[in-house]
């Protein structure tokens, strides 16, 4: 199966290892606000997310780095491609199995 798709998973990695590019960019990313400036973007914080905006309070690599290790460029750049091999690797993961399940 992994040789079938060999060039798409060559592809996938590429965009791994150019994840930390986006280290390179002013400002913040579209959609990745804080709520902060989110209402100064807009003037408000919508209800929904108000109410969930503890829910993401604690995530595995917050803001894509490795606790402890963003004190140069080529940590965070470490931060940024482990934080897409391991989405990377989570959604092709469950891809797989889900697409064996729908097979059987």
């Amino acid at each position: 199966m992994f040789k079938k798709y060999r060039y798409l998973w060559i592809a996938l990695g590429i965009l791994i290892v150019l994840s930390p590019l986006g280290l390179l960019a002013t400002g913040t990313a579209f959609g990745e606000w804080g709520m902060d400036e989110l209402s100064e973007k807009i003037g408000f914080i919508p209800a929904g997310l108000q109410q969930f905006a503890e829910v993401w309070a604690y995530a595995l690599f917050p803001d894509y780095s490795v606790p402890g290790f963003t004190d140069t460029f080529f940590h965070a750049a470490g931060g940024y491609i482990l934080s897409a091999l391991l989405g990377a690797g989570l959604v092709a993961g469950i891809m797989i199995l889900l697409g064996r399940r729908v097979r059987e």
